[in-house]
């Protein structure tokens, strides 16, 4: 894990061997995610956007499965203990940002933790403070009979909500889960798996 300075927040950036690694460290975040947190996921297709959602679904606690909402756009998973819904959004088909603010995400942001997947330039309008998630995942693998993905995330806040404290709390949730060889260790998390479905 490496942090450097980005508009006043740290950028974590943490590496991933594979899909399960992913949704681990998603379901870290998902402990320090509060009701009124907006997450904007960036990334290439395929790059694992999805499968960060399902884990960071599982972390919080809400009713699945998650799946991408290409086609529906919007996702509503209420919680099943009390804590906050996820709203999972897919800005990818959504033409700028008239598109997004007719969907009146608004109305969901203060009881919900918000997901928008490609969302990067298109929701961060909507509110003072956010997380982003650039995913990124290798051009070539180096033996493509591995079945690992490995995948860089680099998580940048931004805004009072992410203040000193906040950041903290989030590195030390990411530290518990980084095995000694710097990669997400998914035998470092008690937290459950979701399933494995989405953009890997």
């Amino acid at each position: 894990m490496s942090a450097g300075d980005v508009r006043g927040g740290s950028a974590l950036e943490m590496r991933t061997r594979d899909p399960e690694g992913t949704r681990t460290l998603a379901r870290a975040l998902a402990a320090v995610l509060r009701a009124g947190d907006l997450v904007v996921l960036d990334g290439p297709l395929g790059a694992g956007k999805t499968t960060f959602t399902q884990g960071l679904g599982a972390g919080l606690g809400v009713r699945g499965p998650v799946a991408s909402p290409t086609f529906v756009i919007e996702r509503v998973h209420p919680s099943l203990g009390g804590g906050p819904d996820l709203v999972h959004v897919d800005a990818y088909r959504l033409a700028g940002g008239g598109d997004i603010d007719d969907l009146d995400l608004e109305a969901d942001l203060d009881r919900a933790v918000t997901v928008v997947e490609w969302g990067r330039d298109h929701v961060e309008h909507l509110v003072d403070s956010f997380l982003r998630v650039e995913l990124e995942r290798p051009d070539a693998v180096e033996d493509p009979e591995d079945p690992d993905e490995p995948r860089t995330l680099r998580l940048v806040p931004y805004g009072s909500r992410w203040d000193e404290a906040a950041l903290e709390e989030l590195e030390a949730a990411l530290a518990a889960i980084t095995g000694p060889d710097g990669l997400v260790d998914p035998d470092r998390s008690d937290a459950p798996s979701a399933p494995a479905e989405g953009d890997l």
